[in-house]
């Protein structure tokens, strides 16, 4: 039976080092693409699918629109993307619409392996940087935020590939160079020259230092000739709207050139914290960093150097911009992953032999904390289903949370036997039922809020009727506009409107103001609506943290 035991445990290793592109898709996919759409549409996503729709609804396809209005702050390709995931799965499929941001994830934490690959690390080190990518906290955060931050960084990581082949070959290839152009192109047009200078330059300052002898100056022309090449393509989109649209394009870059020093400023050191942005692999991180530590460790002391370097660079650049976000350090996760993997992979193969405590004790009890957060998780929501009568747990979430359980146990029993490649593989899997168990919790009880009222719902009660525009009194917000299914224009004053009859939407901060003027005669128009309809967006009650004033509107008829 222990021989069965241990010889499944060894296939099932080796299965996933055999076709490691292959587990990683199949990673990202379980972990991402079960849930995809039961988490509420943040603000950023609403704009971004705003933009999608309309370029459906209204070939806006190149001079890019959000309601109607010039939306040129981002460049468009991964809005194509978007769009045409939407043409497949339908416009109003959340789950569609996030779906291109999963694909580059899965491209993300392909090319980590390659590149890891390319740069003399073996099979299995570079699956385990593929891996800790993919499985970084941010790195799966950001599909359900959906800025392009993912898109311009995989894309990028194409083109940082493309551009060590092109340094690390004898001979020119010219496929690799395509591929190259194509990355930073691809890149540039999807959130301008924010990856070029937060991952290409820090990558190629590092690579410079640490395999200078490797690179010729014959190799560092033919590579500007790409960079240009590639920023030309990229920036192409920036040329054609400046040429069709001058004035709205000079008033948006003017304001967005002027959020970077006057918009979210922080100080130098509010990204030093960046390791935790790994989630998951905090602690590992954080002890790949200490090189005197692992320099003696590492099975390949230079590679380990230039992803120290590289990781370090990042940091260093994104906190001279006085702008700073903590969605801005994606990129750092990146060479950070691969840093990270230095020091999984020394724990798999010295983990058994060492014997000072220094070394041991914060492996035990890394590892040991996920496997006991792992049962406390899975105690909580079984805790939480007993105790909160208004909150019914599906029969599947017990299952995953029983799974979840099973895990923590395995975990813990694995590293009590020092076998760090199966805790790997078990902490991953752990993450996985995680997912599962708080995903098909949250599927059950998507919204939650009593006063939740969408457009749609008041239309099909009948008391908001079909055929009559819509229009915003002074602003609007895109959770609204996404809701509405359509572009809302906004309006200063009540008699700007030419119309038999209009909803008129005020926004939260303005309903009283549009409440006084309800009895009064505009131009003809009298605001019939003795009590105004409220749309709340909100899927969480009003007591969450999550529930936003902005998401509420009141909707008043006026006729003639």
């Amino acid at each position: 039976m222990c021989a069965t035991l241990c010889y499944t445990r060894k296939s099932m290793i080796d299965i996933y080092k055999k076709r490691p592109i292959l587990t990683i898709i199949t990673l990202v996919a379980l972990l991402l693409l079960p849930f995809l759409d039961v988490m509420e549409v943040t603000i950023m996503e609403a704009r971004n699918f705003i933009t999608a729709r309309e370029m459906l609804t209204d070939d806006h396809w190149i001079l890019t629109t959000m309601n109607g209005e010039a939306r040129y702050q981002k460049p468009p390709l991964p809005t194509w993307l978007t769009a045409i995931s939407a043409m497949l799965f339908g416009v109003k499929s959340i789950w569609g619409l996030r779906l291109p941001a999963v694909l580059m994830v899965m491209l993300l934490g392909i090319m980590l392996y390659t590149l890891s690959r390319k740069l003399t690390l073996d099979k299995s080190h570079s699956l385990y940087n593929g891996l800790i990518g993919v499985t970084s906290l941010y790195i799966i955060l950001i599909v359900f935020e959906a800025p392009w931050d993912i898109y311009a960084h995989a894309f990028m990581l194409v083109a940082i590939y493309g551009i060590v082949q092109l340094f690390k070959n004898d001979t020119i290839s010219w496929g690799y160079g395509l591929l190259a152009v194509l990355g930073i192109g691809c890149s540039v047009l999807s959130k301008g020259p924010v990856s070029a200078y937060a991952l290409l330059l820090p990558f190629l300052i590092s690579y410079g230092i640490i395999f200078r002898k490797s690179t010729t100056t014959k190799k560092w022309v033919l590579f500007v000739g790409v960079l240009i090449v590639g920023l030309v393509i990229g920036f192409s989109w920036y040329l054609y709207v400046r040429y069709a649209d001058p004035e709205t394009f000079a008033a948006i870059a003017s304001k967005e050139t002027g959020n970077w020093t006057s918009y979210n400023v922080r100080p130098f050191y509010y990204y030093w914290s960046f390791f935790t942005q790994s989630g998951l692999w905090t602690v590992p991180a954080f002890i790949g960093l200490l090189y005197p530590y692992l320099k003696t460790r590492v099975s390949n002391l230079k590679v380990y150097q230039f992803t120290l370097l590289w990781t370090l660079l990042v940091v260093v650049l994104l906190s001279v911009i006085p702008e700073k976000k903590s969605r801005y350090l994606m990129p750092v996760l990146i060479p950070l992953a691969m840093n990270t993997g230095f020091y999984i992979e020394y724990l798999i193969r010295r983990f058994k032999e060492l014997k000072d405590k220094r070394e041991t004790i914060p492996v035990y009890f890394f590892f040991g904390i996920l496997g006991l957060a792992f049962i406390g998780i899975a105690i909580a929501i079984i805790y939480l289903s007993l105790t909160e009568t208004t909150m019914r747990i599906p029969v599947i979430t017990y299952f995953f949370v029983g799974v979840l359980v099973s895990i923590g146990v395995l975990l813990c029993m694995r590293l009590y036997q020092k076998s760090i490649g199966h805790v790997l593989i078990i902490t991953i899997i752990g993450l996985i039922m995680l997912v599962y168990s708080a995903g098909s919790l949250r599927k059950q009880h998507m919204i939650t809020n009593p006063a939740y009222a969408n457009f749609e719902m008041l239309q099909e009660k009948g008391v908001l009727e079909k055929g009559i525009p819509y229009y915003s009194y002074q602003r609007t917000t895109p959770e609204i506009i996404w809701s509405k299914g359509g572009t809302i224009p906004v309006i200063y004053h009540l008699n700007d409107i030419e119309e038999d009859a209009f909803y008129i939407i005020a926004p939260h901060e303005y309903e009283h103001e549009l409440t006084l003027k309800k009895n009064q005669n505009t131009k003809g128009y009298t605001v019939v609506t003795k009590t105004p309809l409220r749309i709340d967006v909100n899927a969480e009650p009003s007591d969450a943290r999550s529930h936003k004033d902005r998401k509420i509107g009141y909707v008043y008829k006026l006729v003639k």
